[in-house]
């Protein structure tokens, strides 16, 4: 990785997707409309490092193309997985919006015109 661009870790990455569903449920608080949060398949191409500073000594670097135009050769590794979100209260699904059951009737108003 070119030590010109930030590196993004692994844990750093889910806590990316994290917050911005996060701010998708407060964006959607008002919105007539919820979507209910499936699984979350998520793919990274990671670089792993030693890293002295680190407890157990290795650490996942997200890797990118671009990432490496310093001529330096990594050994990439391909890690998927997959996420179910869970409201940490109730251990229930997670959904994105508000608890006002959504109304099409405007859908049918708009054919009218």
């Amino acid at each position: 990785m070119s030590e010109l661009s930030p590196r993004i870790d692994l844990t750093q990455a889910v806590q990316a997707v994290r917050d911005q569903l996060m701010a998708a449920t407060e964006l959607g608080r008002h919105e007539p409309l919820r979507f209910e949060v499936g699984e979350i398949h998520m793919e990274f191409t990671v670089e792993l490092r030693y890293d002295a500073h680190v407890q157990g000594g290795v650490k996942a670097w997200v890797f990118s193309a671009e990432a490496d135009a310093g001529g330096e050769k990594a050994h990439t590794h391909k890690v998927s997985f997959t996420l179910k979100p869970k409201d940490a209260g109730s251990g229930d699904g997670w959904e994105v919006g508000n608890d006002n059951e959504g109304d099409a009737s405007a859908f049918d108003r708009l054919n009218e015109h």
